[in-house]
């Protein structure tokens, strides 16, 4: 019984932080989609409910996210507007998504290399930044980045002055907003409720979302024709892609966070049949949404409570605060989906830029390109062909046939070290080549190591660390830092020792990095006695 309440108020503490993060999200999102802004709360409150309700024990708020978004506001504008046809392509992906539940693929978004999800990512972030600056200065919206960037002399021109202010003061409190305050707030809701404040009391006269009806969504009857199917069938095969890829990649986080195992094809298909719902009432779709859960969970959340309570929340806040709501304005909203932007942006791959392979930095760029310009889908599919054949080159390059005796790779004196250490510590190598393809079941071995305080990792191919492998090797430092583990990395190839070397202190000590197993041992040793 104490656990339970434990739960139910981690629950609640956490579906509090992650309504507040949601509300000024899901309003920008419906926005930005040209849906409304009442269409991006609902879609959140009905997609957190549904899947709250029915789906895994897991924590995993949903509703409108970025590349969603985008997705969406490409569909309203491919149809003008025809609200009906609008419902029956999202009545389509939601479709779509709930097939490929039904099929492997839920199941292998893990081995999507890392240079292609860091080029996607960066796009869309990128895209919403473009897309989101005509309205931080007052201007009209654009339905692709071309249109955006063409227009963008003339929007400079004539800069509605009062927006660019509100605007700008938005985006400065959400970039240097102190810490401190953000711990209890997100900077988020207050630069959304402070300029709503401000731009009212100053009587300004900029846009606001005032037109819409904030009111309990209906049922609606979609067009139906195999003309719209025609049209339609790659933007909502587009979104089904992309809402079922954020889901999963929120999954794989929440099992990280709590070592909770979940079932990839179960969470896509209840997404995928709540956001059925979300089109039959004309509400935006979405995914699960990743800062989110993770604020929730980091406040306590551990069961599917969370999304239930969260959507209650949302629907509360919504009816009972409709009339401020409808004098947000839109710079506001601009300004919000810009940081979101921002930070969406893959920054942390500048670091490893220079040491990372050539063909990395070829996939990124290919992706990143092609995300921004001309498709998601393609960006996706191109990036994950080009990553699979360049692999393969590098594995033909670096073939070389030769006789090698069958021996054991564990030596006696590994066997040893071990035991006399009662396990304190380990010794693990690394067989084949770390890469992309590899990486989950790596990572995963360091998830529990119980009574190890010392892991002496090495690694014996000649093959240099792609950019996963890198982020990889992060993610295995974070996780045996949970733990309290020290690591010691082994690099017996000298071009390798001399690629982590160079990372200077970015991904281990330089202290912690050796050529010889041996010195590892030896430290790991002086190290254990010291203690």
């Amino acid at each position: 019984m104490d656990k339970f309440k434990q739960h139910l108020k981690g629950d609640l503490f956490g579906a509090i932080t992650a309504s507040i993060i949601a509300f000024p999200q899901a309003l920008a999102f419906g926005v930005a989609s040209g849906l409304g802004a009442c269409a991006g709360l609902f879609g959140a409150i009905i997609l957190s409910l549904f899947t709250g309700i029915f789906g895994s024990n897991i924590p995993i708020v949903s509703g409108p996210t970025g590349p969603s978004a985008i997705i969406v506001a490409t569909i309203v504008l491919s149809l003008n507007g025809d609200f009906k046809s609008i419902v029956f392509v999202l009545l389509l992906a939601s479709i779509f998504q709930i097939i490929i539940s039904l099929t492997s693929i839920p199941r292998f978004i893990k081995y999507v290399p890392y240079p292609v999800i860091s080029g996607f990512l960066t796009g869309i972030g990128l895209i919403i930044i473009i897309l989101q600056i005509p309205s931080l200065l007052g201007g009209d919206m654009f339905a692709s980045t071309f249109q955006a960037l063409k227009h963008y002399p003339q929007l400079f021109l004539n800069i509605d002055k009062a927006s660019l202010t509100i605007g700008l003061s938005t985006l400065l409190i959400l970039f240097f907003m102190p810490k401190i305050i953000t711990k209890f707030l997100p900077s988020q809701l207050i630069a959304l409720v402070l300029m709503t404040i401000i731009a009212s009391f100053l009587n300004l006269d900029i846009e606001k979302i005032s037109s819409v009806s904030f009111l309990i969504p209906n049922l609606y009857i979609p067009n139906f024709s195999f003309e719209l199917i025609s049209a339609s069938f790659t933007l909502a095969l587009t979104l089904a892609f992309i809402s079922s890829s954020e889901t999963l990649l929120t999954g794989i986080i929440i099992e990280s966070l709590l070592k909770k195992k979940y079932s990839p094809n179960n969470i896509v298909l209840f997404q995928g049949l709540g956001n059925i719902f979300c089109a039959l009432t004309g509400s935006m779709n979405g995914a699960g949404a990743t800062m989110r859960s993770v604020a929730a969970i980091k406040n306590g959340s551990n069961t599917k409570l969370t999304p239930i309570f969260s959507a209650i929340i949302l629907l509360i806040v919504l009816l009972k605060f409709n009339n401020f709501i409808s004098q947000i304005p839109i710079c506001v909203l601009s300004a919000i989906l810009i940081k979101i932007g921002y930070d969406i942006l893959d920054l942390k791959v500048l670091k490893v830029l220079k040491y990372a392979p050539k063909d990395d930095l070829f996939v990124l760029l290919t992706v990143l390109f092609l995300t921004v310009f001309y498709n998601l889908v393609s960006a996706l599919g191109v990036g994950i062909v080009l990553a699979c054949l360049l692999y393969s080159k590098r594995l033909a390059d670096n073939t070389n046939i030769k006789n090698k005796n069958m021996i054991n790779p564990y030596t006696v004196d590994e066997i040893e070290t071990e035991k006399e250490s009662h396990y304190k510590i380990r010794i693990l190598h690394i067989d084949g080549q770390f890469f992309f393809g590899s990486i989950s079941q790596i990572v995963s071995h360091f998830d529990e190591l119980l009574e190890t305080k010392f892991v002496i990792l090495t690694y014996s191919s000649n093959s240099l660390l792609d950019m996963s492998a890198i982020f990889a090797l992060d993610d295995i430092i974070v996780r045996l830092n949970a733990q309290k583990i020290k690591l010691f990395l082994v690099l017996e190839n000298i071009d390798v020792y001399n690629q982590i070397k160079a990372l200077d202190n970015v991904i281990l000590d330089k202290n912690c990095i050796f050529k010889d197993e041996n010195d590892a041992i030896l430290l790991a040793k002086d190290e254990m006695n010291k203690e």
